[in-house]
């Protein structure tokens, strides 16, 4: 594996600050330093990273909460003040799989997705037979387990709002095309189980001291277009988003969105209905994050916005270059988190992802 000797200064401890990341994802300050933030890094780039700079050496593998101690280093280690948790997983069938081509020392063996044709859900029959949670009996030992053991600087954000994704995963994205038109009650019913639960998971998560931001996790299109029309978006989508913003804001968290695709039509929605407080997934044949920043910047919080291909492919010079020329653009008035433009792929090399993350590292205001 390659060694990384010019990232030395990255095992420095960074200081963290939650609330100063709040404070800036509601635009109310300038920070004087770049914020990171990222939905996930993929498990084959943090065990490489773990592996040349020895993160979790202090850590007892043996433990049964190893992995939620693991999170938390890796995440400061890193420079982010948050650690992820969700309570809501449907159980959404089988997967299709296929070999991991990512750089070797980051594969994971498979890589699987969903099928797209067909889900689990396909009829009534299908509906009621699935195995619903009650909405009532949350597993919440993780979020426990970090409520008090977090460090002081850092915050929970709870994963939730897959209210598209859902109605894709669980019917399969064909057939909910085909069911908009032929079984749309079905799709209402499904909707409206998927809100409810969705919401059930959010007013527990939200109870909890250590939780200071709501992430919805929503993919709502793809390069040219969204998934659903945008008045099946509004009938379908984004009420979940709103009812989910309306609590977060209600408990005085920010409400976040990482939706992937060309969200344009909806966009106006999003910020005026929903009351989105920050959008994430920026993809450069979509739209560039610097782009955004001087339309919408001065309304919405933008996140992320290195593209994932561009980190794939780019020098490291051409790597810190722009992630200046980002920070010089979409800083200033607060409202911006440097990171990729969807995750951390395992098929980004390390040393890029590194790169970045080291240049963040050195501008100040």
């Amino acid at each position: 594996m390659q060694t990384l000797t010019r990232f030395a200064p990255f095992t420095a401890t960074r200081s963290l600050d939650y609330e100063a990341l709040i404070r800036n994802l509601r635009r109310q300050e300038t920070p004087r330093r770049v914020f990171f933030i990222e939905l996930f890094q993929d498990r084959g780039i943090e065990d490489a990273i773990d592996c040349q700079f020895g993160v979790t050496a202090g850590l007892d593998r043996n433990k049964p909460e190893f992995e939620w101690a693991r999170a938390i280093a890796m995440q400061r280690f890193l420079g982010y003040e948050i650690v992820h948790c969700g309570l809501l997983n449907l159980p959404t069938g089988g997967r299709l799989t296929a070999a991991d081509t990512a750089v070797s020392s980051q594969t994971q063996g498979d890589r699987s997705w969903l099928n797209e044709h067909k889900g689990i859900i396909t009829n009534w029959e299908e509906f009621e037979k699935y195995p619903w949670p009650d909405g009532k009996t949350w597993d919440t030992h993780q979020l426990e387990w970090f409520d008090k053991n977090l460090p002081d600087d850092m915050c929970i954000v709870p994963h939730q709002g897959h209210f598209c994704e859902y109605l894709c995963w669980l019917m399969g994205y064909e057939t909910l095309c085909y069911a908009l038109y032929e079984k749309r009650d079905l799709v209402t019913a499904l909707a409206r189980r998927i809100l409810e639960l969705e919401e059930a998971a959010a007013r527990v998560a939200l109870q909890c001291r250590r939780v200071k931001i709501l992430w919805g996790s929503d993919d709502l299109g793809f390069k040219t277009g969204l998934l659903l029309s945008p008045d099946d978006m509004r009938e379908f989508v984004l009420p979940g988003h709103k009812r989910l913003a309306a609590l977060a804001h209600a408990a005085g968290c920010p409400y976040l969105l990482h939706a992937c695709g060309k969200r344009d039509a909806i966009l106006e929605d999003l910020i005026e209905d929903v009351k989105l407080d920050a959008v994430h997934s920026w993809e450069d044949t979509i739209e560039p994050i610097t782009e955004a920043k001087k339309r919408y910047g001065h309304r919405l919080s933008l996140l992320g916005g290195m593209d994932v291909d561009f980190l794939c492919r780019a020098s490291e010079a051409e790597i810190r270059k722009r992630v200046r020329q980002t920070v010089e653009i979409c800083q200033p008035g607060g409202g911006f988190c440097l990171g990729s433009g969807n995750t951390v792929a395992n098929y980004i090399p390390m040393s890029s992802y590194l790169a970045m993350l080291d240049e963040g590292r050195k501008l100040s205001f």
